[in-house]
């Protein structure tokens, strides 16, 4: 079959499988709905593999297929196409690998709802929007699976949407993607009034000559490319839930698990920092622009690893290392090392699709409980989950050693780091210096916060056991916050499975509830998982990062003639290569002697009340800083044009005024009628006594 064919079929094949399902789920069947789903998603996966082997082995050369018109008003055109080349085949991979495991895996983990087939057209919709933004060849298409991943997101985070939290989730979700979404079509704007195309092929051979426009503002002449590349990032900083715009992602644990892992391991929250990457030609010309992403992206790293360190909520705290990963991967790019941030892209797909499926294995198998404090001892009734995780978390905090080794992490985050320094180091930046010095401090805070996930969860005492026979009735949209708090400042824990018309049998129980391994259709997934998060690093680093770098990318990212900043990477200094390692076993360290030496000893810092623990544990009371100036402050402006404006000048002096004038003069002339004849005979005698008098004068004058 031709390839262009074939990776058309596969780009739309989740459409597909969306439709017939979303339409005629119900009458299909469970199984069926889920075997049409899963197996177009795996058909999807097996192109993308396909295209992603030719690329990387096979030389295959970039090609661009037109599918249809899409957009054609004017000068601005804008068609449906498919576009190949290093970084959409990546993306292929990422995207279509996860979400077909996840797909896989949610037909265990969500065998007990009754609207599955509406799932699983939820969970199809989201990987087409997906495929449809990473393969774009224009500004158009891209922003129309910009917004769709949003809609699917939405639609997933809030699947269970009888549940207030749930529903307030997706809301949540939406209308602060939508602060970083107005921010990216001013951007796009900004781009075609500069350059008059939103075709990538066009654009981007124009941006040097253009370099120096200028915008005219208040008196001042500002950079018109860093301008457009800042509000496009704005959008970046929405999507990929970076520091300001990234209040949404906690909450969006609400959804299933499964999608927590397809939104926050490889899909939607990558979004911007492939979209940055792919407008490397833009940002490489626009160096405040990079600077604010590197920044931006060096806070969130540092903010969202602070925050993981006093959650208790299993999903929390792995979705805050999501949020700290992306931190790592917006601050290479933003210092010139777009391929080492597309490497931790690709390689933290499978470790954190690995440590969040991992997590649903757990709270399955603790019969849908996310509260770590009440976990413990699971390793052996838990033993794959446990191993599977323990690769995870091994990956993650990028445990290897210098020139011999490691898992995937290790590769991807040490050359992020290495690109930090080389950029400070070349360019004289102390903003690749600030980045450097807080990816290595980060780095020991995700070792911390990872392996205290571990040790609570599968070491330590079972707390578990302490509530044998008691029967955990998960059948209330509110009883995830009826749970006991065991320590100040105790979240309330948010239930997947807490939904009204989503009780499981096996939530009523009248013995002992013991956890439990999870079947082996979500197993698979998780060994699958597993073999990326080890091998994705080694085999793949010369391709992404290494001497093999020129051949892979072959022209789809731009680098400047003056940026250097990979190449000099792997030359930093031995002290720099071995940093981040020191600072990982010291956080390792710290989490064991905490949690497993002297356990109970983090229950007692926490039960104190620090201000520093409750700082950290409220996630730097940023939902609460929120809450005051924007909810109640749009509140406070609504209530005042609502009230005021509309209200009492709107309505006071216009429909409401003249109604209450005529309700007067009608009252007034109301009086007048009374029945009576002799009132009539008077009121006539003085019309004619005033007609006569106005006569008179009249003539008179």
């Amino acid at each position: 079959m031709n390839l262009e064919l074939l990776v058309t079929l596969g780009v739309f094949a989740p459409l597909l499988g969306a439709a017939i399902v979303g339409l005629s789920g119900r009458r299909l069947g469970n199984v069926v709905s889920q075997s049409i789903t899963t197996g177009l998603l795996f058909f999807s996966c097996f192109v993308a593999w396909t295209v992603f082997s030719q690329w990387t082995w096979g030389h295959l050369a970039p090609f661009t297929v037109t599918v249809a018109p899409f957009i054609h008003v004017g000068d601005f055109i804008s068609n449906w196409s498919i576009r190949i080349d290093a970084l959409s085949a990546t993306m292929l991979v990422v995207v279509t690998s996860v979400s077909s495991l996840v797909h896989l895996y949610s037909w265990g983990y969500m065998a007990e709802d009754p609207d599955k087939p509406r799932f699983f057209a939820y969970l199809s919709l989201f990987t087409f929007a997906m495929l449809a933004l990473v393969t774009a060849a224009d500004f158009m298409q891209l922003f129309f699976g910009w917004e769709g991943v949003g809609l699917a997101s939405y639609l997933l985070i809030g699947f269970w949407y009888k549940k207030p939290s749930a529903s307030a989730a997706a809301i949540k979700a939406f209308v602060v993607n939508r602060v970083g979404d107005f921010g990216f079509a001013l951007g796009i704007f900004t781009v075609f009034w500069m350059f008059g195309t939103i075709q990538f092929a066009e654009l981007f051979p124009m941006i040097a000559d253009r370099a120096n426009t200028g915008w005219e503002f208040l008196g001042h002449t500002w950079s018109a490319l860093d301008l457009a590349a800042f509000l496009l990032f704005i959008g970046a900083m929405g999507k990929s839930a970076q520091f300001f715009l990234h209040t949404w992602l906690p909450d969006a644990m609400e959804g299933p698990t499964p999608v927590s892992a397809l939104i926050h391991a490889a899909t939607m929250v990558t979004a911007g920092v492939y979209m940055v990457c792919l407008l490397s030609p833009i940002f490489e010309y626009a160096p405040v622009a990079g600077q604010i992403v590197a920044i931006i992206g060096a806070v969130t790293a540092l903010f969202a690893a602070t925050v993981g360190l006093a959650q208790n909520d299993i999903k929390r705290v792995i979705a805050y290392s999501t949020c700290s990963q992306l931190g790592y991967m917006f601050f290479a790019a933003g210092v010139g090392a777009y391929e080492a941030a597309m490497f931790h892209l690709f390689t933290h797909a499978f470790f954190k699709a690995l440590l969040f499926l991992g997590a649903g294995s757990v709270i399955h198998g603790m019969h849908h409980e996310q509260d770590m404090r009440k976990m413990g001892g699971l390793w052996k009734l838990l033993p794959i989950t446990y191993a599977v995780m323990t690769i995870g978390t091994i990956a993650i905090t990028g445990l290897g050693i210098p020139g011999i080794g490691g898992l995937a992490g290790f590769y991807s985050k040490d050359i992020v780091i290495e690109s930090a320094f080389a950029a400070a180091a070349s360019n004289h930046s102390p903003i690749g210096l600030f980045a450097f010095f807080v990816g290595i401090f980060a780095a020991g805070l995700t070792a911390y916060y990872s392996w205290r996930l571990v040790f609570m969860t599968f070491h330590n005492k079972p707390v578990w056991k302490e509530e044998d026979g008691h029967a955990h009735a998960h059948d209330h949209h509110d009883d995830h916050a009826s749970h006991a708090q065991i320590e100040t400042h105790s979240e309330p824990i948010a239930d997947d499975h807490a939904h009204d018309d989503h009780a499981h049998d096996d939530h009523h129980h009248h013995g002992p509830l013991k956890p439990h391994e999870s079947p082996w259709v979500m197993i698979v997934p998780l060994l699958v998982l597993s073999v990326g998060a080890i091998f994705a690093g080694m085999v793949f680093e010369p391709f992404f990062t290494g001497h093999h770098e020129n051949e892979f990318w072959r022209g789809a990212i731009f680098t400047a003639p003056a940026n250097h900043v990979l190449h000099e990477a792997h030359g930093v200094p031995t002290w720099v290569k071995w940093s981040p390692l020191i600072l990982t076993l010291i956080g390792t360290f710290a989490a064991f002697w905490i949690y497993v030496v002297k356990e109970g000893m983090a229950r007692r810092m926490a039960e104190r009340g620090s201000v520093i623990h409750a700082f950290l544990y409220n996630k730097w009371y940023f939902d609460e800083l929120y809450q005051f100036v924007f909810v109640r402050g749009a509140k406070a402006v609504g209530d005042l044009f609502w009230k005021v404006g509309d209200e009492k000048i709107i309505d006071g002096g216009g429909p409401n005024g003249m109604a209450w004038l005529s309700r007067k003069f009608a009252g007034g002339l109301g009086r007048f009628q009374s029945g009576y004849v002799y009132f009539y005979a008077f009121v006539m005698l003085l019309g004619l006594a005033g007609f006569l008098a106005f006569a008179i004068y009249s003539w008179g004058a």
